[in-house]
């Protein structure tokens, strides 16, 4: 997702150090107003067959899962359906898409996605007014 500042107001938050995230495990980041996401660094060879080894790809999504409305996104299990990077819930194993928050096992179903970016070896979420 690419964010510009014509587009929508917002804040960058600085979530923590690349290299303290474990690659295929979660994080929950509190942002603005109390608004919580789940944030991902997943293997890139598991949504890009192409990619280098070792490479990896970052993701946030909001944390609170709405079928058990509990914060609980964060600790789910990550895989990929068809190719479609994923994270289950820790509860009700509802699958979601890392990219769009989307809810693979009921589309009606979302969370919010955010932009992820990197400045001087810090990961910042970008949460949305409003």
């Amino acid at each position: 997702m690419t964010i510009t500042d014509e587009q929508v107001t917002g804040t960058w938050v600085r979530a923590c150090a690349l290299a303290d995230l474990t690659v295929g495990r979660g994080v929950a980041v509190l942002g603005p107003d109390y608004e919580q996401a789940a944030l991902f660094r997943i293997p890139a060879y598991e949504t890009d067959r192409e990619a280098a080894a070792g490479r990896t790809r970052l993701h946030a999504i909001g944390n609170i899962d709405p079928f058990a409305r509990a914060a609980v996104l964060s600790r789910g299990v990550t895989g990929d359906r068809s190719g479609e990077p994923t994270v289950a819930s820790p509860l009700g194993k509802q699958v979601f898409s890392l990219r769009t928050g989307i809810c693979l096992d009921d589309e009606s179903t979302q969370v919010p996605s955010y932009a992820v970016r990197i400045v001087d070896d810090v990961v910042e979420i970008y949460f949305p007014e409003g």
